[in-house]
């Protein structure tokens, strides 16, 4: 993994999702990857709006807080890109999903993407050992405890408190298993920028 400050990083995998798409990558695939609170959905949106500034069409962003199956799901949520998303891009058809609703604890809204443009997935368990072979990109994002559980509290209240540690166990197992930061391409040398 090549560490890099936070723009430099954020510049680097612009130009280089550039580069996928003027090589005739027709879905080149981002994966960020994280414990929570660690900057994800916020790299991930930077990257976007950097990408479509250069002139080439907006990235897909999927969140895998939308595939999980609630406070248990990690494991099923990465199950689910890999078989539901992933899979059905890579054989050059349309990712047909439902996302899943924390309040009626469900999956609900049916979301599709048909690939042709860059596709940025963020969230833990994004990037493991079957999404490192096919993705293009990978970033893992470290960052320490304190500043995840401050950056937690400031998005989300207490609202979600009691379920910091059962998500962190989850993330933690999920790591053990799929080893997912030493699968990526790059990482931050100095923690992420709010």
């Amino acid at each position: 993994m090549e560490l890099l400050p936070y723009e430099d990083l954020l510049e680097r995998v612009v130009s280089q999702t550039l580069e996928l798409v003027d090589r005739g990558v027709i879905t080149p695939i981002i994966l960020i990857d994280g414990r929570a609170g660690s900057g994800k959905s916020t790299l991930a949106a930077k990257l976007q709006n950097e990408v479509f500034k250069q002139g080439e069409s907006m990235p897909r962003i999927i969140h895998m807080d939308d595939l999980y199956e609630g406070w248990q799901g990690l494991s099923l949520g990465a199950e689910y890109l890999q078989r539901i998303i992933l899979q059905p891009l890579l054989a050059k058809k349309n990712a047909s999903w439902q996302e899943y609703n924390w309040e009626l604890e469900q999956r609900d809204r049916w979301r599709e993407f048909s690939g042709g443009t860059p596709l940025i997935v963020e969230g833990c368990g994004s990037l493991n050992q079957y999404t490192s072979a096919i993705s293009n990109i990978s970033i893992w994002l470290e960052v320490d405890e304190e500043i995840r559980r401050a950056r937690w509290l400031e998005r989300d209240g207490n609202t979600f408190d009691e379920y910091f540690d059962i998500w962190a166990a989850q993330e933690l197992d999920f790591i053990a298993r799929e080893k997912s930061p030493s699968l990526a391409d790059y990482g931050l040398s100095s923690p992420a920028v709010d």
